[in-house]
C-alpha cells in the first residue's frame, strides 16, 4: 500500500512546486467555464429553438432539464470512476466526448433528438466536473493556495454562467441556434491538447474495482426522483409521479445499503458524518435550487416580455457574473477572517433577499432594479458556494477527492434540475391559466398557451389589435408566474441560510500546508 502512495503523490510533485499547477489550473478552468456556458445558452436560444423544432411545453422542459438530470445522475460514478482510472485521463476522455456531442446537440432536427443529444452531453459533462475539483484537490497542497484556486474554479463557473448569455446573444443576431452549441469544439480541442502536457495525473491508490450494481443504482434512483418532483409539479398527483418516486427511493436506498457492505464503496458514507460536510452539501443543494428555475426564465423575461435582442438580454443578465467571481475570489480570506458560517449563511441571506425584491417586478420594471437584484445574487451564491466547495474538499483524505467532488456537484446539479422542475413548474402552471383575449381561433390559442416563446410565434397569424391583446395577456401571465417563483424561492433561500447557520457551526476553513 506505501509504495503504491508514493506513486499516486509522485506524479503531482513536478507540478505542485513551480508555477506548473497554476497552469494546470487555468486548464482545469477552461473545461468549468464551458460546462456552466452550456448550461446557461440554452435558456437564450430557447425561443429560436421553440421556433425551429416546435416542441411542447413539456419537450421543452427535457430539453431543458434532461441535460441536469443526466450529470446528477452520473456525477458520483463518474467521480469515483476518475479516482480508480484516473481524473486525468477522465477528464480527457469527457473533453474529446464533450465536443462530439455538441456536433449533435447544433444539427438537432427534431425536440425528440434534441432531447436525446442533451442527454448524452450530460453523459459526458458529468466526466468533466468532479475530474477538475478533485485535480485541484491534488494539485493544491496549501490550504490557502488551495482556497484561491477554488475561488479560483467557482468564479469561473460563474463566469461561464454569464459569458454564455453574451457570447449565446452575439452568436443567435448574427447565426442559427445551432451555433451556440459549436464554440464548445475549439475550446474542447485547446483543453485536451494542452492537458495532455500539463495537468499531472492523479488516482486513488486504494481503489478497488468500479461498482457497477451501485452505478445503475444511483442513475435509476437519481433520475427517479427528480422525474417524480417534475412530474408532481407540472401535472400534480399522478401515477407515473408516484411509481417514479417509489423507484426512486427504493434505488437509492439500496444504493446506501450496498454502499455500506462493499470493502471499497462507489461513495464512502461515513464522509456524511462529518457536520460541516454535510452542511456544505444541503446548502448546495437548497440554494441552487432556489436560483436557477429563475434564471431559466430570467433570459426569456428579458428577451419575450421586455422585447430586448439576444445580446443585450445576455448583457443584462451580467451583473450577476461580475458579484460571483469578485466574491468567489475573496471568499477564502474573509470566511477565514470571520467565520465560515457567517459567510455562507450571509451570503444565502442577501440572495435571498433579492429574490424576494423580485417578487415586485413587471413587465416595465427599470433595469437599475433588476441589475441591483442580479448584483446581489451573485455576490452572495458566489460567496456560499466558493466557502461549501472549500469546507467539502477539506474535509476528506484527497485520495477520495473525487468523490467528495462529485457529492458537491451532484447536490448543485440535482438542485438544478429540481429548481427548473419545481419553480419552472410554478410559472408554467401559473402561465397557462391566462384567458384567451377575443377573436383567437382555438388551435392558436392552444399554442400560445404551451409556452412564451409558442405565444409569440402564434401571434404572427393574426390581426395587429388581436396579436397585441395575446401577447399582453401571455406576458402579465409569464410576470404573474416568475413573481411567485421568485417568492418560493426567497423562501427556501432564506430557510437555508438559517440552517446554514447551525449546521456549520464551528467549522473553519484550513491553514498550513499538507504532508
Amino acid at each position: 500500500m506505501t509504495t503504491s502512495t508514493v506513486r499516486d503523490t509522485g506524479h503531482t510533485e513536478g507540478v505542485r512546486g513551480g508555477p506548473g499547477r497554476w497552469l494546470a489550473l487555468s486548464v482545469l478552468v477552461l473545461a468549468v467555464l464551458l460546462v456552466a456556458v452550456d448550461a446557461t445558452v440554452l435558456g437564450l436560444a430557447t425561443p429560436f429553438l421553440s421556433e425551429d423544432l416546435e416542441p411542447t411545453g413539456t419537450q421543452l422542459l427535457w430539453i431543458g432539464d434532461v441535460y441536469s438530470f443526466v450529470i446528477a445522475g452520473l456525477l458520483v460514478s463518474m467521480g469515483s470512476l476518475g479516482d480508480r482510472i484516473g481524473r486525468k485521463k477522465l477528464l480527457l476522455i469527457g473533453a474529446t466526448a464533450f465536443g462530439a456531442v455538441s456536433v449533435l446537440n447544433a444539427y438537432a432536427t427534431s425536440p425528440e433528438m434534441m432531447i436525446v443529444a442533451r442527454a448524452l452531453l450530460g453523459v459526458a459533462g458529468a466526466t468533466l466536473m468532479p475530474s477538475t475539483l478533485a485535480l485541484i484537490r491534488n494539485l493544491f497542497h496549501d490550504a490557502r493556495e488551495r482556497s484561491l484556486a477554488i475561488g479560483i474554479w467557482g468564479a469561473m463557473a460563474s463566469a461561464g454562467a454569464a459569458v454564455g448569455p453574451v457570447v449565446g446573444g452575439f452568436l443567435l443576431e448574427h447565426f442559427w441556434w445551432g451555433s451556440v452549441f459549436l464554440i464548445n469544439l475549439p475550446v474542447m480541442a485547446v483543453l485536451v491538447i494542452v492537458g495532455i502536457k500539463l495537468i499531472p495525473e492523479s488516482k486513488n491508490p486504494n481503489q478497488g474495482p468500479w461498482d457497477l450494481p451501485s452505478v445503475l443504482l444511483s442513475l435509476v434512483g437519481m433520475i427517479g426522483i427528480v422525474y417524480a418532483i417534475k412530474e408532481l409539479a407540472s401535472k400534480g398527483p399522478s401515477l407515473d409521479a408516484g411509481l417514479a418516486a417509489l423507484l426512486g427511493v427504493g434505488a437509492l436506498t439500496w444504493f446506501v445499503r450496498r454502499q455500506l457492505t462493499l470493502p471499497t464503496p462507489l461513495l464512502d458514507m461515513r464522509l456524511f458524518r462529518h457536520r460541516g460536510f454535510s452542511g456544505a452539501v444541503l446548502a448546495d443543494l437548497l440554494t441552487i435550487l432556489g436560483l436557477s428555475g429563475l434564471v431559466f426564465f430570467l433570459s426569456q423575461f428579458f428577451q419575450l416580455v421586455q422585447g430586448r435582442q439576444p445580446l443585450e438580454a445576455g448583457l443584462a443578465e451580467l451583473p450577476a457574473a461580475v458579484g460571483a467571481v469578485t466574491a468567489g475570489l475573496i471568499a477564502g480570506l474573509v470566511a477565514r477572517r470571520f467565520s465560515v458560517r457567517s459567510v455562507v449563511a450571509g451570503g444565502l441571506a442577501a440572495v435571498g433577499l433579492s429574490l424576494a425584491a423580485l417578487t415586485t417586478i413587471d413587465q416595465h420594471t427599470g433595469y437599475p432594479v433588476l441589475g441591483a437584484a442580479l448584483l446581489v445574487v451573485g455576490a452572495g451564491a458566489g460567496f456560499a458556494f466558493t466557502v461549501t466547495a472549500d469546507v467539502i474538499l477539506s474535509s476528506v483524505p484527497k485520495e477520495q477527492a473525487g468523490s467528495a467532488s462529485a457529492v458537491s456537484e451532484t447536490a448543485y446539479e440535482l438542485g438544478a434540475a429540481l429548481g427548473i422542475a419545481v419553480l419552472g413548474s410554478i410559472v408554467t402552471g401559473v402561465y397557462r391559466g391566462f384567458a384567451t383575449p377575443a377573436g383567437v381561433p382555438s388551435e392558436v390559442a392552444s399554442a400560445a398557451h404551451e409556452s412564451l416563446g409558442g405565444a409569440a410565434e402564434a401571434s404572427h397569424a393574426l390581426a395587429p389589435e388581436t396579436a397585441t391583446a395575446l401577447m399582453s395577456a401571455a406576458q402579465e401571465a409569464f410576470v404573474d408566474g416568475l413573481r411567485i417563483a421568485a417568492g418560493v424561492g426567497a423562501v427556501v433561500l432564506l430557510a437555508t441560510a438559517v440552517a446554514a447557520w447551525f449546521l456549520l457551526k464551528g467549522q473553519k476553513l484550513e491553514d498550513g500546508v499538507e504532508h
